[in-house]
């Protein structure tokens, strides 16, 4: 796809800062779909780029740039959401914050690699539902630990008696959030029955050993039912536990490791995911086991264990096959 002229929008709250590399012209919009409308129209009569050439971008900022993704997608647009961090470090060392400048830089860091940009093609509906669903149940997952941990450190300290209102409400707050983890969790269940590639998706991925509801659920939501990520490799990279090399020249020979920079939440289920297998998993203990009695390091087997299953997930998702346990028939 040939790009002409990029529009740089740096999304807030209530507004959108929009700039356009080639004219360097600059407006403000409501950040609702009118304004998207008012937008889309000034961004053509001010580009010389036709509709088919012009690429808008900005970063992906969760709730605030939804609706203008959505409104771009359904008026056949071409856009990219690009990671905040992403642009961030691919323009150097910046001092303060203007949301006019901004959009400027988010302009120019897409016109340079304009050649090599593919345009973002939103999910479908149900991995959007399911992403939002995920992402609510994690927030409340915590806040039922929060609520969990505080009440057991008041029953160990403070009598029932006189504090009934501090141990009541609390109480009935974690009772709440159990009542509305389990609707969450019934509606995803509900969700992926009744979509028969993702309910495929997921009786692959829950057939690996050491694999269960919660993290394939988490893997078809995050690699948008595998058509985000075409690798295991890559999609280990994002989760932050694919290991690269340190080193340069003739004086740096750092250990190969993994990278700081990953989806944390992947990774910790990925973690978990592991040590299952290691207590569940014949061949993973054996593995583990044999690996770390030659005095290799613990964490670097879990993490090459993790590796394993996550290349297993692509690996049965790929062939259409369920996982075939061969220790099964070991003699």
């Amino acid at each position: 796809m040939k790009i002409y002229d990029v529009i740089g929008i740096d999304v807030s709250k209530l507004t959108i800062d929009v700039a356009i590399h080639q004219t360097k012209d600059y407006q403000q919009f409501e950040n609702t779909n009118k304004g998207f409308g008012v937008l889309c129209k000034w961004a053509l009569s001010q580009s010389k780029a036709t509709k088919e050439t012009l690429l808008f971008v900005f970063e992906h900022t969760g709730l605030y740039s939804h609706n203008l993704a959505i409104y771009l997608s359904t008026k056949e647009f071409n856009f990219l959401m690009v990671p905040g961090l992403e642009i961030k470090r691919s323009l150097g060392i910046a001092r303060g914050k203007d949301d006019k400048i901004d959009a400027g830089k988010i302009a120019r860091y897409a016109y340079r690699l304009r050649d090599e940009i593919s345009p973002t093609t939103l999910p479908s509906d149900e991995i959007r539902n399911l992403k939002h669903l995920l992402s609510l149940r994690d927030r409340m997952v915590k806040q039922r630990a929060g609520y969990k941990a505080s009440l057991k450190e008041m029953k160990r300290v403070l009598k029932r008696s006189e504090n009934s209102v501090l141990f009541t409400s609390q109480e009935s707050l974690i009772a709440t959030l159990d009542k509305q983890i389990d609707k969450m969790d019934n509606q995803m269940d509900e969700m992926i029955l009744q979509n028969k590639q993702l309910k495929r998706q997921y009786d692959l991925i829950t057939s690996i050993k050491g694999i269960g509801p919660q993290i394939a659920l988490y893997v078809i939501a995050t690699t948008e039912g595998f058509l985000k990520f075409n690798t295991s490799r890559s999609f280990a990279s994002y989760c932050g536990i694919a290991p690269f090399p340190n080193t340069s020249g003739t004086s740096i020979r750092g250990k190969t490791k993994v990278s700081n920079l990953a989806n944390k939440k992947m990774k910790s289920l990925f973690d978990l995911a592991a040590k299952s297998a290691i207590q569940h998993n014949q061949e993973m203990k054996l593995y583990y086991h044999k690996r770390t009695g030659e005095g290799k390091s613990k964490m670097s087997t879990i993490n090459i264990i993790r590796n394993k299953l996550l290349a297993r997930i692509f690996a049965v998702v790929k062939r259409d096959s369920p996982y075939v346990d061969i220790m099964m028939y070991a003699a």
